[in-house]
C-alpha cells in the first residue's frame, strides 16, 4: 500500500510535541535577550507554541520527501493533513495557511524577500 507524501506520520503526542515547542522558543528568547534585543521588539513576532509545532511537522514531512520544498498546494494539503491529524492544532493551522500579507519574517505564507 503506497503512502501519502503529504501526510504526516505521528511520531510524538500533541504533549510532547508542544513542550519540545516550548522550550525551543524559550531557547530563541533566551539567545535574543542575550544579544541584547528588546523583547518589545521581538516577542510578537516569535511563533506560538502551537504554531511552531506545526512548523516542526511540516518540517518532517519535507524531510521525509527528500528536503524539496512544497509547492502552495502541496504547502496547503500537508498544513491541513497536520490539522486533521492534531485537531487542537487547527486553530495555529488556519493562522499560518491564511493570511499571506503577515508581517512575521517566518512566516511560511510570506512571499516577499524582506
Amino acid at each position: 500500500m503506497a503512502t501519502h507524501d503529504e501526510n504526516p506520520r505521528r511520531r510524538a503526542s500533541l504533549e510532547l510535541l508542544r513542550a519540545e515547542a516550548a522550550d525551543e522558543l524559550s531557547v530563541l528568547v533566551d539567545e535574543r535577550l542575550r544579544a541584547g534585543e528588546d523583547p518589545w521588539d521581538f516577542m510578537e513576532d516569535l511563533p506560538t507554541v502551537d504554531e511552531l509545532v506545526v512548523f516542526i511537522l511540516r518540517a518532517e514531512n519535507i524531510a521525509a520527501n527528500g528536503g524539496a520544498r512544497p509547492n502552495s498546494s502541496r504547502h496547503y494539503r500537508v498544513l491541513r493533513q497536520i490539522a486533521l491529524d492534531y485537531p487542537p492544532l487547527t486553530k495555529a493551522v488556519w493562522r499560518l495557511i491564511g493570511d499571506e500579507t503577515t508581517h512575521r519574517r517566518w512566516d511560511a505564507a510570506r512571499t516577499d524577500a524582506s
